[in-house]
């Protein structure tokens, strides 16, 4: 099995990756809290949910980025064997 590096880049990329999923998440949170007219306080008791919902919006990007890898490398083979 091939031994593979993580690079520190690539570590920060995902870190800052995430956070703008958490971000997102925390931005869905308070629009449903003033959209509902609920307590302030749910943006705390929330964080669970919102914690979750980033989770999600990561494996989401994750897949649709392993999705354009995946067509990139078959559009590559393609063009390889035409010439």
């Amino acid at each position: 099995m091939k031994d593979t590096i993580i690079t520190v880049e690539r570590k920060k990329a995902e870190i800052r990756t995430f956070g703008i999923c958490f971000l997102l998440a925390n931005l869905v949170n308070i629009y449903a809290i003033v959209a509902y007219a609920t307590s302030i306080k749910e943006i705390v008791t929330q964080i669970g949910y919102v914690f979750l919902l980033a989770v999600v919006l990561y494996l989401l990007r994750s897949i649709l980025l392993i999705v354009y890898i995946l067509i990139k490398k078959i559009i590559n083979i393609n063009n390889i064997r035409i010439k």
